[in-house]
């Protein structure tokens, strides 16, 4: 028995993935992808300054430095600026919902 715990894995196990186009080059797929609100495991480099000081913002808020990080991310794929975010920001503050 194989120590992989996805059920799927035996029926797959002996495929050659080797020639296979990445989801992201697919546009059905990564489109199927993003609309299902999936996570994606990366590995980044990233300044141990930045991640520091991410990851102390991330202690005094308590939240996870790692959902910070991909808030900023958001942002930016987003086009926002840290004008339209400290604006949107007050005017939360200001008039809060009902």
């Amino acid at each position: 028995m194989s120590n992989n715990s996805d059920p799927l894995y035996e029926q797959y196990a002996d495929m050659d993935f080797t020639d296979a186009m990445p989801v992201a080059d697919v546009p059905a797929l990564a489109k199927l992808q993003a609309e299902q609100g999936e996570t994606s495991i990366i590995t980044i480099r990233v300044d141990s300054a930045i991640l520091s000081t991410i990851k102390a913002r991330a202690e005094i808020s308590g939240a996870d430095y790692r959902a910070l990080i991909n808030e900023a991310l958001r942002q930016f794929v987003e086009g926002q600026t840290l004008v339209q975010i400290v604006r949107k920001t007050i005017r939360e503050e200001l008039h809060p919902q009902r």
